[in-house]
Formats: C-alpha cells, sequence, structure tokens
C-alpha cells in the first residue's frame, strides 16, 4: 500500500466520525427549531445513551472482553457529581444520615463532573489491574460479580448515596445542546481512541493474545489503561445523565441498564464507533416506540389485560436475532465508508 492510499484510507474512516458528529449537532439544531418538548428529550436521551455507550465501546469493542461492571462507573461518576453540586441545605434534607463533610462541600456544575469522571477513574484504577489479568469466561464473570459488589456498595451506604431510596434535589444542567455536544466529543474521542498506539494493542490483544505478548505488547498493562479510560468516560456520562434525570437510585445502575447499554453496541456492531451510534439509535427509538404502545394497549382497554415488560422482551429478541444472524452486529467491525469511496477503490482494483 502506498503512502497516498495510507493517508486517503485514514481521512475516510476519521471523515465518517466527523461527519456523526456534525450529524449530531445539526439535528439538535433541527430539532430546537421545530420539534416538539418530546422529541427533544427524546433525542436528549439518545446523545446521553450514545456517550454512554461510545464509553462502553472504548474498552468492550476494543478488547473483546464483556464489560458488565461499566454501568456501575457511570452511577459512581452520577453519584459523586450530584453529590459535589448539590446545594447542602438539599442534601441535608435529602440525606439525613449523610456526611457533615460532603454536605458542606458543594462545587460548581462543571467541576463537578470532571470530579465525578475522576472519581469513577480512580475506583477503576483500584480494582482493575487484577480483573484485567484474567480473560474469557473467568474475567466475564469475575466483572459479573464485581458489578453486584459495587451494586450492594451504593445500595447499602446510607451516609453517601442515601440507600436503596432516591437521590432527588439535583441541580437540571443537562440539555440538549450539552447532551449533543459531548456526545459528539466524546464520538470524536472513541475514534482518536481507536487509532491510537492504545487502542492498536489493544485490539492486537483481543484477536490474539499469546501473539501479542510475542511481540512485547504488554497485555495487562495495555487493558488496564483502557479500562481506566472507559470508566473515566461512563463516570462523566453518568454525571450529565444525572443532571438531566435530576432524581435516581442505585437500581438505575444494575443489571437492566447494563443489559440496555451491551444490546446498543451489540446490536450496532461492538467494533465500531458507526456500530456504536447505529446501536443506540435502533435501541432509543424501539424503546420509546414500545413504551408508547404499551402505555396504549394498558390505557385504551383493547386488550382484557394489562401488558408489561413488552419493551424489555422486544429488544431481547431482538439481539438474539442480531447474535443468530449477524453476530458482528449490523456494521460489524469495519466503520461505515462512503459509496463514493467505494466506487473508486473498487474501479482502481479493477485496473
Amino acid at each position: 500500500m502506498s503512502g497516498v492510499q495510507m493517508i486517503l484510507g485514514r481521512i475516510k474512516a476519521q471523515a465518517v466520525a466527523w461527519i456523526l458528529a456534525a450529524a449530531l449537532l445539526l439535528v439538535a439544531i433541527v430539532m430546537n427549531l421545530f420539534a416538539s418538548g418530546v422529541l427533544i428529550d427524546i433525542y436528549t436521551y439518545f446523545c446521553l445513551n450514545l456517550l454512554l455507550v461510545l464509553g462502553l465501546q472504548m474498552f468492550m469493542g476494543n478488547s473483546g472482553i464483556l464489560n458488565w461492571t461499566y454501568v456501575g462507573f457511570v452511577g459512581i461518576g452520577a453519584y459523586a457529581s450530584s453529590i459535589l453540586s448539590t446545594a447542602p441545605a438539599v442534601k441535608d434534607m435529602g440525606v439525613p444520615n449523610m456526611y457533615p463533610a460532603l454536605v458542606a462541600l458543594q462545587l460548581p456544575i462543571l467541576p463537578a463532573l470532571l470530579v465525578g469522571g475522576l472519581v469513577a477513574a480512580l475506583v477503576a484504577a483500584i480494582i482493575a489491574w487484577p480483573l484485567m489479568r484474567l480473560s474469557n469466561a473467568v474475567g466475564v464473570i469475575t466483572l459479573f460479580a464485581t458489578l453486584i459488589v459495587m451494586h450492594v456498595i451504593l445500595t447499602q451506604w446510607d451516609n453517601v448515596t442515601n440507600g436503596p431510596r432516591t437521590f432527588f434535589g439535583v441541580q437540571y444542567y443537562t440539555t440538549m445542546w450539552i447532551a449533543a455536544g459531548a456526545a459528539a466529543a466524546v464520538l470524536l474521542m472513541a475514534l482518536w481512541f481507536k487509532e491510537s498506539s492504545l487502542g492498536l494493542r489493544l485490539r492486537a490483544s483481543r484477536d490474539d493474545r499469546h501473539a501479542a505478548k510475542a511481540v512485547g505488547i504488554n497485555v495487562v498493562a495495555v487493558r488496564y489503561f483502557s479500562f481506566v479510560t472507559s470508566s473515566f468516560i461512563g463516570g462523566l456520562g453518568g454525571g450529565l445523565w444525572a443532571h438531566y434525570i435530576t432524581s435516581f437510585s442505585p437500581k438505575s445502575f444494575y443489571m437492566g441498564e447494563a443489559f440496555l447499554l451491551i444490546t446498543m453496541l451489540v446490536i450496532g456492531g461492538a467494533g465500531s464507533i458507526s456500530g456504536a451510534t447505529l446501536g443506540a439509535a435502533i435501541v432509543t427509538i424501539m424503546r420509546e416506540l414500545l413504551r408508547q404502545l404499551e402505555g396504549y394497549l394498558n390505557n385504551s382497554g383493547v386488550i382484557a389485560f394489562d401488558v408489561y415488560g413488552l419493551t424489555e422482551v422486544a429488544v431481547a429478541l431482538l439481539m438474539i436475532t442480531i447474535l443468530i444472524w449477524r453476530p458482528g452486529g449490523i456494521v460489524g467491525g469495519q466503520e461505515l465508508s462512503w459509496p463514493l469511496w467505494r466506487r473508486r477503490d473498487n474501479s482502481a482494483e479493477g485496473e
């Protein structure tokens, strides 16, 4: 491959990400001009989902390791940023047993969001080294068990999280513009990570761990730093989500949400940024439509019984279908490319 072809290939890969990022902002402009409040809320929710899925993709998509603990770090970021940004009077009322030092502590929202991401990354840095030494089924089971431990801590540490009860009074901050801008920035960051030396070494360890070791790649260290980076994005996204929802409980960061994020990534294609974006869009739209259908069926009296869990069943069936017929996801491990470039490539090969 010549130098020109390598440069064109890199431009094509990066152009897709830049176009997707620009599309996120363009849709936000259109929504702001013409859409109703409901559509704006759905789009904001999609952007937050996309941000979280891209953070998950940075580690899981490049390492091939099913990261169950990711949603736990989302919860850590949500609680940390919310505690730091909420007014002392609100914390004293909402969490009566909170440590006095935490009650008195208050930061502006932006520093609180950053600290929330850093706290999630710090926890990941403490626990990740032994976890990253494990592979295959043992590693996945251990990560799943770690999520259970994190959930128990969130539900029982009532001096910080208010226990299993709702943490409320969080200041609203995450508008559609902030969510779209953050999603676009993380999309570009995920592409940069994928094409970086760390991302390339991480994928090498995924494809053949022993071969990667043979050429001098420290597999444990590569996985470790990637895991911590992914957790930072998850914690940051959790903070943005918390300042959009404004009230939540530990169950928001457990099995249901973990399965949802993994489903978005698997359906679109875990190995690509384009796949993560497509999967987040499909599942978000599908969930909203099925919620509307479920509400209509329960309120209209069309059927004699109430329908619950329709959304979860439909998403699970879609995931099963994708895994059977296209295990790599709709997009697979490759980024989307332009038809014009594809035609040129084909004609060049024909010559």
